[in-house]
């Protein structure tokens, strides 16, 4: 649940910080007036809206750089901004800062097939690497439902993963190299193109920081080769509980998919008008696992899935016969999200991660919320890594949904802690999930976090407000870091 707004900047010291930026930035970078910076309102999570201070479009490094030493020396927040795609709140503007785009930087400088890296701007999109790189057989492995949208610095600041990262990794698995712009101007370069470097692993550190620590201005990304050849299972279970099993049993057989997805029945329900994937519309459950690699590897690996799925009790099983046919397979699952968007006003898609043998207590124990809530939820699952994405369904025109849906929000988030996992697997903290972070981790771990943001950031200029609670915050909501089990808390469903 979002805080209480920080305070805006008044008339004349907008005045005095955009007459110190035209300085240094053309008029054009700069924007001031209520109809230039009213899109930055907000990023994909829409419920939350605040008009930025200021907007700068920086052209270059040293630019940013520039904007970052100005701002450091007035005592002015910042917050950088991709693409806006993100959906925890984390590109949210500070209405008393500069919202600090990074929509220029959209260039890819360097496709090196050889070695197999590419080198590029924060801006550039996600699908754009892998689109460069196809002429030489390579792509860019994380793909999040966004990537025709989503840029790679954004990806950077969120961890992001996709369909793919069960067997090929996070954002964090497949980045080798970052430029990072301080609060205090300076350019750190960090990583390589080696397997390892001395030192404490600051790439790691960068990786999922959420814009607290630095703004990145370039980032060295691996390509993969593309495989030969790639299948998909599609699979339908009479219930969650056989398609959780089965999920299981892929992975105790050693097999490490492609990608591995859930879907519940009111997702395929929502889906399959918008997007005519072929899925079966009485399942309870249906399951996506794909194997790519040499055909026959590939062959042989989906001979395995199909019969683990016929083991665990799967209602109707169907092989990709092409490739049309399997991205038909994906696409439903990529499209769950603007679907769902067509059968309701407003939805609010969460982000947790669970351990895989919880996943049909914790699908019932979101049943239950939905009972005590009166909203319905969709669900998909990155179903192999536990990190499910469940779509709460309201109508912000109706007085109070807004605030249930948030309750409702927060207790599938709980839910996962006392189930053995986390708070979020891909989208981040920001401001949606501040407040469970004091579940999620004592008050000794939290103030480690804030140390390592004091050792980048001391102002606290970079981000304020976003991802890491502060003790007093924790305290005042009364929230206490809990160690997992279901009995910590009692309101919830039990398993």
């Amino acid at each position: 649940m979002m805080h209480a707004p920080p305070p805006s900047l008044s008339p004349e010291d907008r005045a005095a910080l955009v007459e110190a930026l035209e300085v240094f930035l053309p008029t054009e970078c700069i924007l001031h007036e209520l109809e230039d910076v009213r899109p930055y309102e907000c990023d994909g999570l829409s419920a939350y809206r605040q008009l930025p201070g200021v907007v700068v479009l920086p052209r270059d490094e040293t630019e940013v750089c520039r904007v970052l030493t100005l701002c450091k020396q007035r005592g002015v927040p910042v917050v950088a901004r991709g693409a806006g795609t993100g959906l925890s709140g984390g590109a949210l503007p500070h209405p008393g800062g500069v919202l600090l785009s990074l929509a220029r930087f959209m260039r890819i400088l360097e496709l090196d097939p050889i070695a197999r890296i590419a080198r590029v701007q924060p801006g550039v999109r996600n699908l754009a690497i892998s689109e460069a790189a196809a002429r030489y057989g390579l792509y860019y492995a994380p793909d999040p439902s966004s990537q025709i949208a989503c840029s790679i610095g954004g990806n950077v600041a969120e961890n992001s993963g996709g369909v793919h990262c069960l067997k090929y990794g996070l954002t964090v698995h497949n980045v080798m190299r970052v430029r990072v712009c301080t609060i205090d101007g300076e350019v750190l370069d960090i990583g390589g193109e080696t397997l390892d470097s001395p030192g404490y692993d600051l790439l790691a550190v960068m990786c999922g920081s959420e814009g607290l620590l630095g703004v990145v201005t370039e980032v060295t990304v691996k390509l993969l080769p593309k495989p030969e050849v790639a299948k998909c299972v599609l699979a339908a279970f009479g219930s969650i509980a056989d398609a959780g099993n089965a999920v299981a049993a892929v992975i105790a057989a050693g097999i490490i998919p492609a990608g591995l997805e859930m879907m519940d029945k009111p997702a395929t329900a929502a889906v399959e008008p918008f997007v005519n994937a072929g899925y079966p519309l009485d399942a309870a459950a249906i399951l996506l696992c794909e194997a790519d690699g040499i055909a026959e590897e590939v062959d042989a690996e989906i001979e395995r899935i199909a019969a683990i799925m016929r083991d665990a009790h799967a209602t109707q099983i169907r092989v990709s016969r092409d490739e049309a046919e399997r991205l038909r397979f994906w696409s439903g699952r990529k499209a769950a999200f603007p679907a769902v968007g067509r059968i309701s006003p407003d939805y609010y898609c969460m982000d947790g991660t669970i351990p895989r043998k919880r996943l049909a207590d914790v699908l019932t124990g979101i049943s239950h919320l939905e009972v005590k809530y009166g909203l319905r939820c969709a669900n998909v699952f990155h179903a192999g890594d536990g990190n499910l994405h469940p779509l709460i369904l309201y109508d912000a025109n109706q007085p109070g949904e807004l605030e249930r849906c948030e309750a409702f929000g927060a207790e599938i988030l709980e839910l996962c802690i006392a189930a053995g996992g986390t708070i979020t697997g891909e989208h981040g903290v920001g401001i949606e999930k501040i407040d469970q972070m004091c579940v999620q981790f004592p008050p000794d771990v939290l103030q480690a976090f804030h140390a390592v943001k004091r050792a980048f950031d001391p102002s606290g200029l970079l981000n304020p407000g976003k991802a890491v609670p502060t003790l007093h915050r924790c305290a005042e909501l009364g929230r206490m870091h809990v160690h997992g089990g279901a009995d910590k808390f009692p309101e919830l469903p039990r398993f």
